[in-house]
């Protein structure tokens, strides 16, 4: 029932709080090993930096501030890209985080090219039946474009400095399939992607984030009143120990939410979003005909 992941070297230490990594002898070793991959990863591709689209939120927040410590702040490039009106107090704290960290940052406009990409694109393809009667999942659909011309924006500069993305997804996200397919989730290197929220939230706290950006309400960004726990049906405090039991430890449902504050349908449709997103977690498949499949090489 697991996925694949990275696992931390910190794993084998004490747990004092439950389930995740919150005592600061584990963050202080989490925090090590994402800015000793950092370094690592950017060095082996040669490359010039990396590239963080900053939303102002913890997420990103704590990426860029991870980014800076392990290759230092003229490596790095932050991009706000705000898309809504509301998008605006949020970028605005993301430039603030940027400057106190002394990195660039650029932020780019993105609504013209989402409206043109209605304009053409979506209205050309929505099914003319049920153009206003589905506008739950055509937010979902616009969302995702929204997210995946983000990600086109921060590729661009990327590729223009000879940088490398870093993505800001955490292990909750990843889990839940929270992400959008080569939108947020097509990134180079997701330094918080073994990270459970809760460890995200301790981290950011371990070494400084302000408060603020850490008791922020967690959102996509897709739309303007979107918010994750609105979308999840749950926050993660509630979700966390949840997907833990259920993934990392392998157990049935009923056991998993035995003694959790979360009732039975709403955990089954966070077990059922775990499922469903399988091929979000995965590389996309070949056929592998005669052996042909996709391997990962070893060197020596």
């Amino acid at each position: 029932m697991g996925v694949d992941s990275k696992t931390f070297v910190c794993q084998s230490t004490d747990r004092t709080n439950g389930l995740f990594f919150t005592d600061q002898r584990s963050l202080e070793r989490i925090r090590e090993q994402i800015v000793v991959d950092i370094r690592a990863t950017v060095a082996d591709a040669n490359a010039e930096g990396v590239v963080v689209a900053m939303s102002g939120g913890i997420d990103s927040t704590l990426t860029a501030a991870l980014a800076v410590e392990a290759i230092g702040n003229d490596n790095v490039l932050g991009l706000g890209l705000p898309c809504h009106m509301t998008d605006g107090v949020h970028v605005s704290d993301a430039h603030t985080i940027a400057d106190g960290m002394g990195i660039d940052f650029e932020e780019i406009q993105l609504r013209p090219l989402l409206e043109c990409f209605e304009e053409t694109v979506a209205s050309e393809l929505e099914p003319a039946t049920d153009a206003d009667d589905r506008p739950n999942e055509r937010n979902h659909e616009i969302g995702n474009a929204t997210a995946r011309l983000r990600m086109l924006t921060a590729y661009y500069a990327a590729n223009r400095q000879s940088r490398l993305v870093l993505g800001t997804e955490n292990r909750s996200e990843r889990l839940l399939g929270y992400f959008t397919k080569f939108g947020d989730g097509g990134a180079d290197i997701h330094p918080l992607g073994d990270c459970y929220k809760t460890e995200v939230r301790a981290l950011a706290k371990h070494i400084g984030l302000p408060r603020r950006i850490v008791n922020k309400e967690p959102t996509a960004g897709f739309w303007a009143t979107q918010t994750d726990a609105s979308e999840l049906g749950a926050r993660y405090d509630v979700i966390d120990p949840l997907l833990y039991r259920f993934v990392e430890e392998n157990r049935s449902l009923e056991e998993a939410i035995a003694g959790l504050r979360i009732d039975r349908e709403t955990a089954a449709e966070i077990a059922s979003r775990y499922a469903e997103t399988a091929h979000k977690r995965a590389v996309p498949p070949t056929p592998g005909l005669a052996g042909r499949g996709e391997t990962v090489p070893q060197f020596d």
